[in-house]
């Protein structure tokens, strides 16, 4: 299997360049930068070549800029597969509920092409087409432009919203809907969930305006009280338009470690 440096070293070679060239390209980008940690000197380039040396981050920057080479695939040469930092970063569980800073320039897995059978409009089994699926951007699902929303996820000890949202819920945040109040809504299932950050970290809800304080209020199953901030200690991220949630298998795991939403007012 060729070596990272060697598959650097065809780039460099292809495109007719020299040490001398790559070295004086990176003081230029270091000077850009207003930072010598660009900067490529001839020995290093030798031995990332040639030994095996691993550049830094502001090298491997430096080199990408120079071959005209996309990051994200230098960083798979060697062994680091930026292109599942997703899916890495929600197989990994936190109890408190945060934000999410995936960008939605990265891939996912979609239908592509749609199969000719396959209606959007109906309930599909995805698995029967899993071998024509492909890669596309995540602002682009069958087809439809999504407009570009902020991530968040509930906490695995988050029950402040359950049944609506479950711990360990992806949400997706419309941060255009930060106005509260206003909207017309029949149930809580209608009622606009907000996403908020705080002093101690984040949190989901229900809000209203009571005088000059924002009122967060949680789902009665929480056994939560409700919340009051003033408007100087919260600050509104936007409005849960999208959830991707398992149904009972976050439950019964807690159920079974001897945790249930009952137990704590905190959950």
């Amino acid at each position: 299997m060729e070596r990272p440096g060697e598959r650097l070293k065809r780039v460099r070679e292809k495109l007719g360049l020299t040490y001398r060239d790559v070295e004086r390209s990176s003081h230029q980008i270091a000077a850009h930068r207003g930072n010598d940690e660009f900067i490529i000197a001839l020995s290093r380039l030798a031995n990332i070549e040639n030994k095996g040396t691993i550049p830094s981050i502001f090298r491997m920057y430096t080199l990408c800029a120079v071959y005209r080479l996309e990051i994200d695939e230098v960083l798979t040469w060697y062994g680091i597969p930026s292109g599942e930092l997703v899916s890495e970063g929600l197989r990994i569980e936190h109890r408190a509920t945060h934000a999410a800073g995936f960008g939605l320039q990265r891939e996912v897995i979609v239908p592509l092409p749609l199969d000719a059978s396959m209606d959007p409009a109906k309930t599909t089994f995805l698995s029967r087409i899993i071998r024509k699926w492909g890669k596309l951007p995540l602002s682009f699902l069958n087809g439809w432009e999504v407009k570009e929303f902020r991530y968040g996820v509930i906490g695995t000890e988050d029950w402040s919203m359950y049944p609506i949202l479950h711990p360990g819920s992806l949400l997706a945040i419309d941060d255009t809907l930060r106005k509260i109040g206003g909207a017309k809504w029949t149930s809580e299932v209608d009622r606009p969930i907000h996403f908020l950050e705080h002093r101690q970290g984040y949190l989901c809800g229900w809000c209203s305006l009571q005088q000059d304080r924002l009122m967060v209020q949680f789902h009665p199953s929480s056994q939560k009280n409700v919340a009051l901030y003033d408007w100087t200690e919260i600050d509104v991220l936007g409005q849960v338009v999208g959830v991707a949630m398992f149904l009972e298998s976050k439950l019964k795991r807690s159920i079974r470690s001897g945790a249930t939403p009952a137990e704590s007012p905190d959950r």
